[in-house]
């Protein structure tokens, strides 16, 4: 962060450089030390350090200059720095003009000159001036920062994008907030093309991609290595945990996750079932933890998208978003699922703006007084109403069943109960989202027939879409798109694989295997996909012995 300024001002060249002299003596490791010889030099100064966001916390100024005085220079450098400390140094002839100029210019002090020694006579009053200046100054942010609406698909896709990654940012609305005009105006950007992500070198960016950003944000999008042992499809409860075994057991091994570690589960506000975390765990903090872990032992995390996966005798070559290839000998599917989308009126044309599929925290201290509305019955969703009861006024969940008991952990059930600002209604769905630029309202079909309610954000917890379609057809899947694995084969006549049976975890493709959610017939639980992810590396470690 750039230090604040003391500017100094006199026409006097010898007495100028006496006052710079003793303004870094004291104050150089605090401040920048700023001169110039006349007051209109030191305005057009002052608009360029204004211009360049830099704080002046005192001015100097000498009264008698020609062609402006100390007095109508401070006057006028109240309009650029209106909370700098104005002093002025003056000759004892005049003190009166200098004592009137407290009144009429708001000066803050004068000082005669000479005033020697600086420690008896200048350092004690600027302290104090600059004492009072620091109680009120707030250091300009230097952050990240974003500019963009509330309502637009692509702003919100690069605030939830950078929340999950952990990146800290400053959210600037051009609706609501005049700063966000003035940060695109001072570096010639035009506010018609938003989102724009303004980075801390300085540098800025309109609509990135998300491999745009994960670049710039320091996320690795290219692997180290052409080879692998160990190629993890996924950064979830069980793609972490083959991470860390991986890792462990000496297994060269690379995570690919396009969006951010922790999957589905990573977005959970709080888990409170998981072994040894007794007052709970939100599914972020676990997921770091998981990433630490895994990268303290050794496994490589890359910020891509797998797009296919193809087999070339012993090898598996893993193709990324970006076209290039990563040869391994072996690769895990830990994808997990999606939210299944609603097939109704408006909701594909409202996504990102004031339609969200999963919890999107980036979104909660936005929906702060309002009236949310949660659509689901299982934990994802109660996990959800209770994080966004912390901030909106009323939180309704919306249940197409008869209630949550069949879907929903007691213990959460119990605490929807006792949060007052959470009501529950059963048997009702959403048929129709309704709005132009942003959610506006919804249509329900309830137990007593249509409604309309007002409505601005509405959060999606339906459903389980595994999205495996990218894989080769070798791979069996199941009629809903889940992998098959180990015994589940025989339904598709896979029985053995030369001279073995497939291995537990192991999908129709020798050297493919499968953990989590995205498994066919594995338990929807983070727990459980942990369990399957440590466990699928032993029959990893069984396939690369049989090379």
């Amino acid at each position: 962060m750039a230090r604040p300024i003391l500017f100094a001002v006199d026409d006097d060249v010898s007495v100028l450089e006496a006052v710079v002299g003793d303004l870094r003596r004291k104050y150089a490791q605090e401040y920048r030390i700023v001169r110039a010889a006349s007051g209109q030099a030191a305005l057009d100064t002052c608009d360029q350090l204004k211009n360049r966001g830099d704080a002046v916390a005192l001015f100097l100024s000498d009264q008698r200059m020609p062609g402006m005085t100390g007095v109508d220079f401070l006057s006028q450098a109240m309009g650029l720095y209106p909370d700098a400390k104005r002093v002025l140094l003056t000759a004892y002839a005049d003190t009166e003009a200098a004592i009137r100029a407290i009144n009429t210019a708001r000066i803050h002090y004068y000082l005669n000159k000479p005033w020697d020694p600086p420690e008896d006579k200048l350092y004690p009053v600027l302290d104090d001036l600059l004492f009072s200046w620091h109680q009120g100054y707030k250091p300009p942010y230097e952050g990240l920062q974003v500019v963009g609406t509330r309502w637009g698909s692509k702003d919100h896709a690069v605030r939830d994008f950078l929340s999950r990654n952990h990146v800290s940012f400053r959210w600037l609305n051009p609706d609501s907030q005049p700063e966000a005009l003035e940060l695109l105006k001072s570096r010639g950007l035009d506010d018609a093309k938003l989102p724009v992500v303004v980075f801390s070198d300085g540098t800025s960016t309109v609509q990135p991609t998300q491999m745009e950003l994960a670049e710039k944000i320091g996320l690795r999008v290219q692997a180290e290595k052409e080879h692998y042992d160990l190629v993890v499809v996924g950064a979830g409860p069980a793609g972490l945990a083959g991470a860390v075994y991986g890792a462990s057991e000496g297994l060269r091994t690379l995570v690919v996750e396009p969006d951010a570690v922790g999957g589905q589960a990573g977005s959970s506000s709080r888990i409170e079932n998981y072994l040894g975390f007794p007052d709970g765990v939100s599914g972020d903090e676990l997921a770091r933890r998981g990433f630490v872990q895994a990268q303290r032992l050794g496994a490589e995390f890359l910020t891509q998208r797998v797009t296919s996966i193809r087999v070339d005798d012993q090898y598996r070559f893993v193709t990324m978003g970006d076209g290039r290839d990563v040869s391994c000998s072996a690769v895990l599917l830990a994808t997990g699922v999606s939210w299944c989308k609603l097939d109704v009126p408006g909701a594909d044309e409202l996504v990102g703006a004031g339609v969200y599929y999963g919890a999107a925290q980036s979104e909660a201290q936005s929906c702060k007084d309002e009236e949310v509305f949660v659509v689901g019955g299982a934990n994802s969703a109660g996990q959800a109403a209770m994080n966004f009861a912390r901030y909106a006024r009323k939180v309704t969940m919306l249940v197409r069943g008869k209630g949550l008991a069949q879907s929903m952990s007691q213990y959460l059930i119990d605490q929807i109960a006792g949060t007052p600002n959470i009501t529950v209604e059963t048997g009702t769905e959403i048929t129709r989202f309704c709005g132009t630029d942003h959610l506006q309202g919804i249509e329900l079909r309830t137990p007593n027939g249509t409604e309309d309610r007002a409505a601005t954000s509405v959060f999606i917890f339906i459903g389980a879409a595994p999205k495996t379609e990218w894989l080769p057809t070798e791979v069996a899947r199941d009629d809903h798109g889940f992998v098959l694995a180990g015994p589940d084969l025989k339904r598709v006549g896979v029985d053995r694989m030369g001279d073995r049976n497939p291995y537990l975890l192991e999908t129709s493709v020798p050297g493919i295997f499968v953990a989590g959610d995205v498994r066919h017939g594995s338990v929807k639980r983070a727990a459980s996909a942990v369990g399957e992810g440590s466990i699928a590396i032993q029959f990893v470690h069984q396939y690369l012995a049989g090379f």
